[in-house]
């Protein structure tokens, strides 16, 4: 079988690190390459060389067997390599066409912009792949499903037969998964070439031809799916046994730390998608919220943390009101924040690590004496952090920015874990995670509930809410349709009340 992409002896280096060192990796044609890797190991950078973002410093890149330099994305589109980035290099105040057409405008009469070619191209390729994508709607009023369809559908209209997915699950829900899936294996069966970049080895198991795994940069070797493990594969990457059971005690709950009543909330755009619920979370603890995105959860978040107003309904904390205070009063108030969007709520990209560590207490001894920033303290508690919870970065002076997307989840995690919480509120908190980090993240989890930490946990894996989680409410429309015990809680029994249906309802409909 013919060869499509050879990468031999790749080599980058930037200022203190070795992101790249001789990196060989084959991708056959019409097969599906996984590439696999903790965070840090080099998997971005590589693709990031491939897709002519980067220039390698040592290295060759073979296409179809021919020697060949990309300078630029340009020349990979034009050996036919297409590239869907993890965070989605989307315009969203534009429609699915003009963000397809950007950058290669077709013209008619030799003036006018040629939307409706370019429309109707879109068409055919939703058709033919069944990516299912309106060329009409604004991105911004997309989920990220279909965000993504449009994406893949961006490097098909560049004729790309070599496709890179770089971690194509890490924002989709179990549905959105499973309709990704039936694409790819459309897009296999039309005679395209992928590599998929991903963390989670139950997806690389199901559809990949060929696993290679990095390393700290280094390609450790490659394994046939047929003879590979979840556990073989965990040890590949992280270079050590991994404990993917997560281990926990019974909980001991106490009193309630947080009470929602009667809550009703509105979105952005006015609608009301938070509708009538109640609940409590006790110390000692973890409440998973269980349900397909899109059906409440995040509007709940936002209004559990000052970022969305309450439109009726009551809030309490430790029994004192939490209905209308700030962020910032909230935080103080003992509660921590993992955001399910790291880059709009958790960071501030264009900062230093150091001084995301200290958001929500850099105006506070020891980071500050009176309107003086102590930066040694700062870089000090920094430091400690980046080792503690294993951030991959050169240092603590680098932009937050400039992290792979699970390093990035790390600042903010080791952040919220640092200071005093009565409440931990985690959203979606190992999205993007390697299986080492997902690791170490669950059991920081546990461990503060077992300190007496309440904990509200939404997620949308069903495998994290089922290991963590001791009660599990699931929501579906903006409301709650049950809470049950995790203990004797099954995915089936879940995943009928994520579909609106007590599985009693589905018992009498047979």
């Amino acid at each position: 079988m013919t060869n499509v992409l050879e990468l031999r002896g790749i080599t980058k280096r930037f200022p203190g690190v070795l992101a790249n060192d001789k990196v060989d990796i084959t991708l056959r044609e019409g097969k599906i390459l996984a590439l696999l890797g903790e965070n840090g190991a080099g998997k971005s950078t590589l693709m990031n060389i491939l897709y002519g973002l980067y220039k390698p410093d040592e290295g060759q890149i073979f296409v179809r067997g021919q020697a060949v330099d990309i300078l630029g994305p340009n020349d990979a589109i034009a050996q036919g390599i297409g590239m869907v980035h993890q965070h989605f290099m989307l315009v969203p105040v534009m429609t699915v066409t003009e963000n397809v057409m950007l950058g290669i405008e077709p013209v008619k009469n030799g003036v006018f912009l040629d939307k409706e070619k370019v429309s109707n191209r879109i068409r055919e390729i939703s058709d033919q792949y069944g990516l299912e994508v309106d060329p009409n709607a604004y991105i911004r009023d997309l989920p990220v499903g279909i965000q993504q369809r449009v994406e893949i559908i961006k490097v098909l209209y560049r004729q790309a037969d070599i496709l890179i997915l770089d971690e194509p699950t890490a924002v989709l829900t179990p549905q959105e998964v499973d309709g990704l899936f039936k694409i790819i294996d459309t897009l296999i069966k039309s005679g395209k070439s992928l590599i998929f970049i991903t963390h989670k080895l139950k997806e690389v198991l199901a559809v990949a031809d060929d696993i290679t795994v990095l390393r700290l940069g280094k390609t450790v070797g490659s394994i046939d799916p047929k003879e590979a493990t979840t556990d073989t594969l965990a040890t590949m990457m992280v270079g050590r046994d991994v404990n993917l059971v997560v281990e926990k005690s019974p909980a001991k709950p106490g009193e309630p730390v947080l009470e929602v009543n009667d809550l009703f909330v509105r979105d952005e755009r006015q609608q009301t998608t938070v509708q009538g619920i109640s609940f409590e979370v006790r110390k000692g603890e973890v409440l998973g919220i269980a349900g397909v995105q899109g059906n409440g959860q995040t509007e709940l978040v936002y209004a559990l943390t000052g970022l969305l107003p309450l439109d009726t309904g009551t809030i309490q904390l430790t029994g004192k009101p939490l209905s209308h205070n700030s962020p910032r009063e909230i935080l103080e108030r003992g509660v921590a924040h993992i955001p399910e969007d790291r880059q709009r709520h958790g960071l501030i990209l264009s900062f230093p690590i150091h001084d995301n560590m200290v958001l929500c207490t850099y105006y506070k001894k020891p980071f500050a004496n009176g309107i003086s920033m102590q930066e040694k303290a700062i870089f000090s508690k920094s430091e400690e952090l980046v080792k503690q919870y294993d951030v991959r970065t050169p240092n603590i002076y680098v932009n937050a920015g400039t992290l792979s997307g699970g390093n990035q989840q790390k600042v903010i995690i080791a952040r919220e874990f640092s200071r005093p919480i009565e409440l931990l509120i985690a959203s979606q908190p190992t999205r993007g995670l390697d299986v080492g980090s997902i690791e170490y993240i669950h059991s920081q989890i546990i461990k503060k509930r077992d300190e007496g930490s309440g904990v509200l946990l939404v997620s949308s894996e069903l495998d994290e809410i089922l290991a963590l989680s001791d009660r599990i409410a699931v929501m579906y429309k903006g409301q709650i349709m049950a809470v049950v015990d995790a203990a004797s809680a099954t995915k089936e029994q879940l995943g009928l009340l994520m579909a609106g249906v007590h599985p009693s309802e589905s018992k009498n409909k047979k």
